[in-house]
């Protein structure tokens, strides 16, 4: 699959997110392994199919193996912690920010690409789910590992157009189905 053909299945009326895919494709702030893992957890976390699988047959090559297990991975975990921490965040009880999570997180010890590259895809996977806790936390470990201001909204740029894409190719299937077939 190509970008275009990604593109093309878009409405007329999200022409902003068939721009915004050409220019995101074309980003030359990140490496080309970050900006290729930011759209493939962002597909992942964006919980569609026909996009997840078209994100990752155009992005999906451009990484190693070991990158493109080090997405899934942050994808994956993130999927869990967003939901904990998001809960720890918004629930107003002070003890359960004492607690531990008791969460399995081996994996994000040894993800199998550079640490400050694991921390942007799951910076990325935390903005398309709503985490606040995880962002903040995120974020700090890309500044901190020497990624601009600029480089971090990039990512996130992706994962909101990626979401953004998802979505509305998901409401699109939805308009598609004649109500009889959808109940």
């Amino acid at each position: 699959m190509t970008l275009d053909i990604l593109k093309d299945r878009l409405p007329d009326y999200a022409r902003d997110l068939k721009l915004n895919l050409s220019s995101l494709a074309a980003e030359q702030l990140l490496s080309p392994q970050q900006k290729a893992g930011s759209f493939v957890t962002a597909a992942l976390a964006a919980n569609h199919g026909p996009t997840t699988q078209a994100v990752v047959g155009i992005f999906g090559s451009e990484l190693s193996a070991e990158a493109l297990n080090g997405a899934k991975i942050a994808a994956s975990l993130m999927a869990m912690n967003n939901i904990y921490y998001r809960f720890v965040h918004l629930v107003h009880a002070a003890d359960y920010k004492t607690l531990p999570a008791k969460l399995r997180m081996t994996a994000m010890a040894k993800p199998g690409v550079d640490k400050v590259d694991f921390e942007l895809w799951s910076l990325v996977v935390s903005a398309v789910n709503g985490c606040g806790m995880c962002l903040e936390a995120h974020e700090k470990v890309c500044r901190e590992a020497g990624l601009s201001p600029e480089q971090v909204q990039a990512a996130v740029r992706i994962a909101a157009t990626v979401h953004a894409v998802a979505r509305t190719l998901a409401a699109e299937e939805v308009l598609a189905t004649p109500l009889a077939q959808a109940a």
